[in-house]
């Protein structure tokens, strides 16, 4: 059995971290097998979700392996799980996450290179590196942070402390707060619906939108400019903007109103 399970639903790829004894913690051969299940959903899916098997999303980084490892090994480890979190993030697709249980420690930087996130109410989120002698590794001083912000993460990491699937929303850790076995099949329904949108409409999202963040106002509005030109310049677009026209799509309702 691998650490990770993948099963493809139409257009939508769904990945299952299967590693539940170990409450899914993330090993060096977890994330190796994780980069090959990104290269192969590439290639067949227009959107992705990841969920965990098991009572647990994620429990974090396998300790018992990194206490092995020398100070070397360690920058290697932390600069892979980089490497290939960052594939999902600036990758060719949208990624969803359905998260219940612990989302702790590396499962938090796993979760915050996600696109949309999905929290069960049982969901409980952690950074608690700071009480194991160690620091952040999987890209939470900047994934994570920049969605909480920096005083938030300071304090989880200080204290040790942990925070509800309520919190993490307040927090915009997560977008959506679900009952209890319902998170992966409502990450599957948004996954759909990112879907059917235009593909190169979904690679300008997740692409430039966190680029812009970075620049100053100014570039940010210039970048944008030309992206909004190129996007609706496509033969896509032009298909979906004369359907608009023509009163053969579907116009935005209030929540909650029928289509």
């Amino acid at each position: 059995m691998g650490f990770v399970s993948f099963d493809l639903q139409d257009d939508i790829a769904v990945i299952g971290l299967n590693r539940p004894d170990k409450r899914n913690a993330i090993s060096d051969s977890f994330v190796e097998e994780l980069d090959g299940i990104i290269t192969e959903v590439e290639s067949k899916a227009k959107a992705a979700v990841l969920f965990g098997h098991g009572p647990h999303f994620c429990a974090g980084l396998d300790l018992a392996e990194h206490v092995k490892k020398t100070p070397f090994e360690g920058v290697h480890g932390s600069r892979r799980w980089h490497q290939v979190f960052g594939r999902m993030q600036y990758g060719k697709l949208p990624w969803f996450g359905a998260l219940h249980g612990a989302v702790v420690g590396g499962g938090l930087e796993l979760a915050s290179c996600l696109h949309v996130r999905v929290a069960e109410e049982s969901a409980f989120f952690a950074l608690p590196e700071g009480q194991r002698g160690i620091f952040v590794g999987g890209g939470a001083s900047v994934r994570t942070a920049r969605l909480m912000g920096v005083a938030r993460m300071t304090d989880l990491m200080l204290t040790g402390r942990s925070i509800t699937a309520s919190q993490a929303e307040s927090w915009n850790v997560v977008q959506y707060v679900v009952p209890e076995g319902q998170a992966k099949d409502k990450a599957i329904e948004l996954a759909g619906k990112a879907a059917s949108n235009a593909e190169l409409s979904n690679y300008a999202i997740i692409h430039a939108l966190p680029r812009i963040q970075n620049m100053s106002g100014e570039d940010g509005l210039f970048v944008e400019s030309f992206i909004a030109s190129f996007t609706a310049t496509s033969p896509e677009a032009e298909e979906r903007l004369n359907a608009f026209l023509q009163k053969k799509a579907g116009k935005v309702t209030r929540p909650g109103d029928a289509v």
